[in-house]
């Protein structure tokens, strides 16, 4: 009983208070100082949902791409400037889109409160709002991150790619201080959203020597990519949605993963082990399991920070 109370114990202290790279972040850093800010910011993505309901799928990922280079200190959100060309200008995110929605926060929240919220807090909990707004669980985002002032298109290259391997995935997720269970969790963050051709075609044309065709994939859905992607595609934004359901939050991913119907290399990646495929089966079955997962996984990748102001303007340092 007492080494549970004491596990129970250590477990809030990490969701209170997570410290990474010397600073802590807390769930009340704002009660004194910015105490209506997550109502603002609810009110406004939810606006901004209602108009666009590509917004949910943009944000979250926006949200990952920032946290997996130099930690989730809003340095996707910084525009390039003379000779350096910033993160959001790097091949893995040129694709990303909505800046204008934490834009539009940050000036609602600034005239509110000014210099207090840091434009890396909106977008951890934009990310969040915007999850709950397409169907999936809610959960409470530690905050007080700082804002980076350095944002290099060259570091996106280390950002987890559609063609990865397990081998490459895991790496690169261990690197961030996630384990192979918040791999699976987050990888289920594709259930929402659209893809580009480019990020499947490895898998529906020239797959290998012997297949064009990636033999794990599913016949009828290879056949409709081939379609949509031609080998020679020029039709500008051609794609698939991610899913069926591509604007609510569910576990579908896994269940098509399962069926051979997911669209990634990095996603089929899953089954390649026990341990991960057996957590794509347990997802599959049970939305509440995954839904938990994702919350845990979720605060985790979120509260590896290093930034060192509070911007004043999203895209541009201090």
């Amino acid at each position: 009983m007492c080494l549970l109370a004491i596990r129970v114990a250590l477990c809030l202290v990490f969701i209170l208070s997570f410290s990474f790279r010397g600073y802590a972040l807390s769930l009340n850093y704002y009660d004194q100082t910015c105490p209506n800010v997550e109502s603002i910011i609810t009110a406004s993505v939810t606006n901004a949902v209602a108009k666009d309901k590509t917004v949910p799928a943009a944000l979250l990922r926006m949200h990952f791409h920032d946290c997996f280079i130099r930690g989730c200190d809003g340095s996707v959100l910084l525009d390039s400037v003379g000779s350096n060309t910033a993160e959001k200008d790097g091949p893995p995110n040129v694709s990303l889109h909505a800046f204008y929605v934490i834009e539009n926060v940050k000036k609602q929240v600034e005239s509110s409160c000014p210099g207090i919220v840091s434009c890396a807090d909106i977008l951890a909990l934009a990310a969040r709002d915007v999850v709950v707004l397409s169907g999936g669980p809610t959960w409470d985002v530690p905050k007080g991150r700082l804002d980076g002032r350095t944002s290099q298109a060259t570091e996106t290259r280390s950002l987890p790619g559609p063609t990865f391997n397990f081998s490459q995935l895991q790496q690169s997720f261990s690197q961030r201080g996630l384990s192979t269970e918040d791999l699976v969790a987050l990888s289920g963050g594709h259930t929402l959203g659209f893809s580009h051709c480019s990020s499947f075609e490895n898998r529906i044309h020239n797959f290998s020597s012997t297949n064009d065709v990636d033999p794990s994939m599913h016949p009828a859905l290879a056949s409709s990519l081939k379609s949509i992607c031609p080998i020679n595609n020029r039709v500008k934004n051609a794609g698939s949605n991610m899913d069926p359901s591509p604007i609510t939050f569910d576990n579908t991913y896994y269940k098509l993963i399962l069926q051979g119907k997911s669209l990634f290399s990095s996603d089929q990646a899953l089954l390649t082990f026990p341990k991960t495929k057996s957590l794509v089966s347990k997802f599959s079955s049970s939305q509440d399991a995954f839904f938990k997962a994702f919350v845990k996984s979720m605060i985790k990748m979120s509260s590896i920070n290093g930034g060192q102001e509070i911007r004043k303007d999203c895209r541009v340092v201090n």
